[in-house]
């Protein structure tokens, strides 16, 4: 599976489990952001938060960005396959999150 089809199947995950979960989708409610993710050796990727989901993936980097999320593929990989946590991966430095604080713990919920 390539990077872009990862990205799309978790999109889809993500907003399946706000539809069965009233409570994200509500938590999310209002918040608009704009989330790059860029991968040192792949490119970037932008996706919207809007509405209580996530739309509009594309590969084009956003000329602004609420949320920068940087990794390579490999750990961007383990991250999805749950073999790396975010936490280690952050203290390790194989990951960084820049944007606000109030954006930094949306992150965790959108995990």
């Amino acid at each position: 599976m390539t990077v872009e089809e990862t990205l799309a199947s978790l999109v889809d995950r993500f907003n399946r489990h706000a539809e069965r979960t009233p409570a994200v989708a509500e938590e999310l409610n209002g918040i608009e952001r704009t989330i790059r993710i860029r991968l040192t050796d792949e490119g970037s990727y932008a996706v919207d938060l809007a509405e209580g989901r996530l739309r509009n993936l594309r590969t084009a980097a956003p000329a602004k960005a609420d949320l920068t999320i940087t990794t390579d593929v490999a750990t961007f990989d383990g991250l999805v396959r749950k073999e790396i946590g975010p936490m280690k991966a952050l203290v390790l430095r194989k990951l960084s999150i820049d944007g606000s604080i109030e954006d930094k713990l949306l992150f965790r919920k959108l995990l």
